[in-house]
């Protein structure tokens, strides 16, 4: 399995019970491999309810790695935001976690991910 990086909208369809989705989580779980998730994607959407029982196995399982904000990683999003002339952090921290690790990224927003970063690899949910 190739190496993806989660952003909101894929925790939301997680929540919403989508096949492709669930079919992933089901793969990460059978694989032992973890899907990265920025720390900030987390706080978007995680709200303790029940619908997000499957977004809670995966990070029980270990097959979410939720990715922290550091202050290195803080700056390069700050630049990378000035250079695409965008302002929104987490889609910025998500681009760059996809770029490093050549990852997949997971996402229900392709606009505003390549205008980060047109070189990203998205499959759309």
């Amino acid at each position: 399995m190739r190496t993806v990086v989660l952003d909101a909208g894929a925790l939301i369809a997680l929540e919403r019970r989508d096949t492709r989705m669930l079919a992933l989580a089901a793969d990460l779980v059978a694989m032992k491999v973890a899907a990265h998730l920025p720390t900030g994607v987390l706080a978007q959407v995680w709200r303790g309810s029940p619908r997000q029982h499957a977004v809670m196995k995966l990070v029980r399982t270990g097959a979410l790695r939720v990715e922290p904000l550091s202050e290195e990683i803080a700056v390069r999003i700050g630049l990378l935001l000035a250079a695409s002339g965008t302002s929104d952090v987490v889609d910025a921290h998500v681009a760059l976690l996809g770029r490093k690790l050549h990852a997949t990224v997971v996402t229900s927003d392709p606009h505003d991910l390549h205008t980060l970063d047109p070189a990203l690899d998205l499959a759309v949910i």
